[in-house]
């Protein structure tokens, strides 16, 4: 296995027909799919189905991909350790969920970045927990602490966690926006389970739908405070402090924990998080 022939793969894929990759890539497109034939005899799984005319990625593929797609950021950082950029030069890969990386990182990022001109960051986002890996990302932020790993973790925050609640309750009983079973341990579940809520017919672990329900002043739920925005000024709304908070914490691959790049990323990472680490 080699560089090159990793290339063919990913441009098969992003073109679709060896012909695309042939031109992608400025080789014959008989070669294309003679290396494509044996990548697939030496991994012993295949890589495309033709459908259509057009060769569709199969899961092995888009597992391949997956690895293609992290050395690929490696080899450009490579190709940028020779630039005059002051100051650390690398590429991070920063995983956290969706409300994280907007509510948190994101208003902080552009400065950041203009101050590093030599550092690149890449946001790995979802509603759930990202995975972490050493192919997958550099660090990551967790809202529940893991139990076990290769990798060095400490807390960022403590987060405080308010319950909405209508004021006026005319319309009726307000619809409840509860966590999914798998997330029972954290204490915003654990708070609105023990309040035998009616009308609970919301399910969902992404905090902006819940936002946007409780904004409605038709429904009830738990929002950490970096997602409460202009709630907790609404007088038609109801904010209760609860008594317990939720840890937030980092994870940094090992063999990084001392790369300048890694090190001040870190650090902005905490910035990040000191107001609510403060109160």
């Amino acid at each position: 296995m080699n560089w090159d022939d990793l290339r063919i793969i990913a441009a098969v894929r992003d073109e679709g027909t060896y012909a695309g990759a042939s031109a992608r890539l400025r080789i014959d497109e008989t070669t294309v799919g003679r290396r494509l034939a044996r990548i697939q005899r030496n991994l012993g799984v295949p890589l495309f189905d033709a459908v259509d005319g057009l060769r569709r990625p199969t899961r092995h593929c888009e597992a391949v991909l997956e690895h293609v797609s992290a050395m690929a950021a490696h080899v450009a950082a490579i190709d940028r350790i020779g630039e005059s950029q002051p100051g650390p030069v690398g590429r991070l890969r920063i995983a956290s969920t969706n409300a994280v990386a907007e509510e948190l990182l994101a208003p902080h990022a552009s400065a950041f970045l203009r101050d590093h001109p030599g550092l690149t960051l890449q946001f790995l986002t979802s509603s759930g927990n990202v995975k972490f890996s050493r192919w997958q990302a550099d660090l990551a932020i967790r809202l529940r602490k893991p139990e076990k790993g290769d990798f060095t973790i400490s807390k960022l925050a403590d987060v405080r966690l308010y319950f909405f609640e209508p004021v006026d309750r005319s319309g009726g009983e307000p619809v409840a926006c509860v966590y999914p079973d798998e997330l029972d341990a954290i204490p915003e579940a654990q708070f609105l389970r023990a309040k035998r809520l009616k009308n609970v017919r919301c399910v969902t672990d992404n905090v902006r739908i819940i936002r946007i329900m409780i904004q409605s002043h038709q429904a009830i739920g738990v929002l950490p405070e970096h997602s409460c925005g202009a709630l907790l000024a609404d007088r038609s709304l109801r904010a209760t402090l609860l008594p317990r908070r939720r840890d937030v914490w980092l994870l940094v691959q090992n063999h990084l924990k001392r790369d300048p790049a890694t090190r001040l990323t870190i650090e902005w990472v905490r910035h990040c998080f000191k107001d609510l680490s403060h109160r």
